[in-house]
């Protein structure tokens, strides 16, 4: 099978190299520090796993697997990161991963999900499997309770985060890596979703909705 990895951490991603590439049946097809490498450089039409960090700069790992699955929808896609955060993990699954790994598990168990992952299989940490259940669960009981789901984008849900954290709209642009423009667009349709109609309600709603 073909890999293309992509981690923003030089040494995470040569061990991560090396490791994979050691296996017979494992072919390291690229190896980026960046989303945007990663689009320019892979040769997606011979790539079967994309490995992608989610924490990237620039665009995110999230962004990456969807924009890889929109243009090449045989290529499963496997976050492999810290992030145990609710949010994040939903965003992945709904950008099109079909697996979600913690950094920190053994080589065995990474090289293993890999191989599931290329037998079709849904490879996830257990501490991710408890969290899509329990969020599947929370979904569940609010639709039966007649509540409107929400779903916030993984990009709007950064917006909405530092925004919490107090943020300008020129931070945020900085923080971010995009225009101030982009971020007054991401809350105007933030406010769209959550039916806010300021920046306090917005973050009330958010927080009711667990978005935040």
């Amino acid at each position: 099978m073909n890999i293309c990895i992509v981690e923003d951490h030089k040494m995470l991603l040569e061990n991560l190299r090396l490791l994979l590439q050691g296996e017979p049946d494992i072919h390291v097809s690229g190896a980026f520090e960046s989303a945007e490498e990663a689009v320019t450089g892979t040769d997606w039409e011979r790539t079967d796993i994309l490995l992608a960090d989610i924490e990237l700069p620039g665009m995110s790992g999230v962004e990456l697997i969807q924009r890889v699955k929109h243009a090449h929808p045989s290529v499963d896609a496997m976050a492999y990161t810290i992030s145990e955060d609710r949010a994040v993990v939903m965003a992945a699954i709904r950008a099109g991963a079909s697996g979600y790994l913690l950094k920190g598990s053994t080589p065995r168990i990474l090289i293993e999900s890999v191989r599931e992952l290329h037998e079709g299989g849904a490879p996830m940490s257990p501490k991710i499997a408890r969290k899509l259940i329990a969020e599947l669960r929370l979904q569940d009981e609010a639709h039966a309770a007649g509540a409107p789901r929400i779903e916030l984008t993984q990009r709007e849900t950064d917006v909405v985060r530092l925004v919490e954290k107090g943020l300008s709209y020129g931070e945020i642009s900085e923080a971010l890596h995009i225009s101030t423009h982009t971020v007054h667009s991401h809350i105007k349709h933030i406010y769209e979703k959550v039916h806010a109609s300021s920046r306090s309600e917005m973050l009330v709603k958010a927080r009711k909705l667990g978005v935040i």
